[in-house]
């Protein structure tokens, strides 16, 4: 902890201690979640409003269409502001990542709806959600980056399940304020109005963190190494990249493993219980955010394992374990609290190992220099391609009737991710806690 503290004093000045650190990263990373998981969790409210149709689960799908879509946009925002950060440093890139959010959410809690303004309020969600994915396609593999190099030596597991933590605050935040808007309010105010509350919460909140973010040492090296210069030109950026393109497409997959689970359950289960089986929104809300408590809790075990047991060899014997655990989501196929409440507790030590060391593992996979472009890139491509497609095609495959063919996809995933990881690491390209 001291070498922390040092090196924050060195870099900013003063005396910022390494929790008001970690609290304006992970306070920040909160909010990014918390935002972006508001609008999954809302889209059987969103989708009538800015999408009608007469079809409540086409209307659903529909609002989650956007969902994805604000994926795609997350490669283009970690090509162009993963490479400044590795060129400018890391600081200013986190500020405007976070003021990007707050914006987004702002513009979606006050946005009129189709009966106002017809498809021009289809376009501006869309657009919102597009800046939004801007946004999120730096954010968690900027602090992912910034977490490893901040780090003292033999506590990066650690840190890194930190991060986890406030992430999954965001996750279990924006479930808990679903669920006491929807508790507190009438059906039709919650159907008109209401849900826009939660939007303006986050909106709020960004502008705190954004506050506290301003203060935030600059990194551009990992513990005990020698700190490294930004790249001079944005083409020695992607020739390390290119230089590291099995790392690459090892972090797509280790992201996509780990987030088409995490979008399976944080908004695919809930949407599904909520628009296909009709489930009680109160109940949906509260067994979600009791299920993301669990997972908030198991990730100082997991980071602690990590460390002890050497990161790479906790990354695979986790992800190998968890692809059995992955289809217990076939047990929910028709409406009932009690099996969608058991099929989310259970889900709850998944996500726990898989979400808990997959930013860690990912940033320990590229260099210094070109560690932000090279984890943003591979960690928007796989969020883009596999977490943000999740709920729909889970909704998807379970209207065609082949609900099976979901966790058989999500374990191809997860064995692929542990397969490529394997080849990095004989080739040595781990870079710490292997």
């Amino acid at each position: 902890m001291a070498s922390l503290t040092d090196r924050t004093a060195v870099a900013t000045g003063n005396s910022l201690s390494h929790r008001r650190t970690l609290l304006a990263l992970g306070g920040g990373n909160a909010v990014e979640w918390y935002d972006w998981m508001v609008y999954g969790l809302l889209a059987s409210y969103i989708g009538p409003l800015y999408f009608p149709s007469g079809s409540s689960v086409s209307e659903t799908m529909s609002a989650l269409a956007v969902f994805a879509v604000g994926f795609a946009a997350r490669p283009l925002g970690a090509i162009i502001f993963g490479t400044l950060a590795d060129r400018i440093g890391r600081r200013t890139v986190m500020l405007f990542s976070i003021g990007s959010m707050v914006l987004s959410s702002l513009v979606i809690a006050v946005l009129p709806s189709h009966a106002s303004i017809g498809v021009w309020a289809g376009v501006i969600l869309l657009a919102s959600r597009i800046l939004q994915g801007l946004s999120t396609g730096i954010e968690a593999p900027l602090n992912s980056a910034y977490i490893v190099e901040l780090a003292p030596d033999g506590r990066t597991a650690r840190f890194g399940s930190l991060i986890s933590i406030y992430v999954q605050v965001g996750i279990v935040g924006a479930s808990l304020v679903c669920f006491l808007t929807t508790s507190e309010l009438a059906p039709d105010a919650m159907a008109s109005w209401g849900w826009r509350i939660p939007f303006a919460v986050g909106a709020v909140l960004g502008l705190v963190f954004l506050w506290l973010r301003r203060a935030l040492p600059e990194t551009l090296h990992t513990a005990g190494e020698k700190p490294a210069a930004p790249a001079a030109r944005v083409g020695e950026v992607w020739a390390e990249v290119w230089r590291h393109r099995l790392a690459l497409l090892t972090i797509i997959f280790v992201v996509a493993g780990a987030q088409a689970l995490n979008y399976t359950w944080a908004t695919g289960l809930p949407n599904l219980a909520r628009s296909a089986y009709h489930e009680n929104p109160d109940s949906v809300f509260l067994v979600s955010t009791l299920a993301g408590i669990c997972v908030a809790a198991l990730y100082p075990l997991v980071g602690r394992l990590a460390d002890r047991n050497r990161i790479s060899r906790t990354f695979m014997a986790s992800r190998l374990a968890v692809v059995p655990l992955i289809f217990i989501v076939l047990a929910y196929q028709q409406p009932g609290m009690a099996v969608f409440t058991v099929v989310m507790l259970v889900g709850a030590p998944v996500l726990a190992f898989t979400m808990g060391l997959y930013n860690t593992v990912a940033a320990t996979l590229m260099p210094t220099s070109c560690r932000v472009t090279g984890v943003g890139l591979g960690y928007a491509i796989g969020v883009a391609g596999f977490g943000g497609t999740a709920p729909y095609l889970l909704l998807w495959l379970q209207g065609l009737g082949a609900a099976w063919a979901f966790p058989v996809y999500g374990a191809v995933l997860c064995l692929l991710s542990v397969l490529l990881y394997v080849l990095v690491l004989r080739r040595g390209a781990v870079r710490v806690g292997n």
